[in-house]
């Protein structure tokens, strides 16, 4: 028992690549993305600060460094599988939090196990710290499926990831973040060349209008 087996942990999220099975150009790992996510996540906060709102930020950097950890227990699963019924969805969830208290009760010494069963715990909640992790896990997972698109692949999985990423993105529009991130940041992203961009382009409004 101890922190040791913690550390050594966080090596295999380098290993362990998102949206298995699926033809890609350029893989990520989990690790990548929770590095990206979390950049994202700071971004995000600093446009809510901005606008007024109260950033705990403490919360947000555990959540948006930790919400994929428990992915090591069971790999990274496509999204549109995960997602495909509530209650596939919600027996993943028991299944990833089962594993997780039994790495915190076996692995994480006695005086760190509540902080690391809050930080290992569901981080997408109600919170403005938890919304803000939602749109950020959504904004890489749109960047990554629009990766694909731009260099050509022919999975049409993508385009279907970059419309679901897109609209749960949308269902966060009260966020000033979001709204920045609609207005300031897609427009950007669209006007990269590829050849796909009149379609895409259209995609993207029929989904935000």
């Amino acid at each position: 028992m101890g922190i040791h087996q913690y550390i050594k942990s966080l090596s295999n999220l380098e290993t362990l690549v998102r949206a298995p099975g699926i033809f890609k150009y350029q893989k990520h790992s989990v690790a990548e993305h929770s590095f990206k996510v979390t950049q994202i996540a700071q971004f995000l906060g600093d446009v809510e600060e901005n606008s007024g709102q109260k950033v705990n930020w403490k919360s947000l950097y555990e959540k948006a460094l930790n919400h994929d950890y428990n992915e090591r227990f069971i790999g990274d699963i496509k999204t549109p599988v995960k997602y495909a019924t509530p209650k596939l969805r919600a027996m993943l969830a028991d299944v990833e939090d089962s594993l997780s208290e039994n790495f915190v009760n076996n692995e994480i010494p006695s005086e760190f196990r509540k902080a690391y069963r809050r930080r290992l715990s569901e981080g997408k909640d109600g919170t403005l710290e938890g919304k803000i992790l939602s749109v950020a896990d959504k904004i890489d997972l749109l960047y990554e499926s629009f990766g694909e698109i731009q260099k050509g692949n022919p999975e049409k999985t993508y385009e279907e990831i970059y419309k679901e990423s897109l609209s749960t993105i949308v269902q966060f529009k009260d966020l000033a973040s979001v709204q920045y991130f609609l207005h300031e940041v897609l427009p950007d992203l669209l006007k990269e060349k590829f050849t796909d961009q009149a379609k895409l382009g259209e995609i993207t409004r029929k989904i935000i209008d």
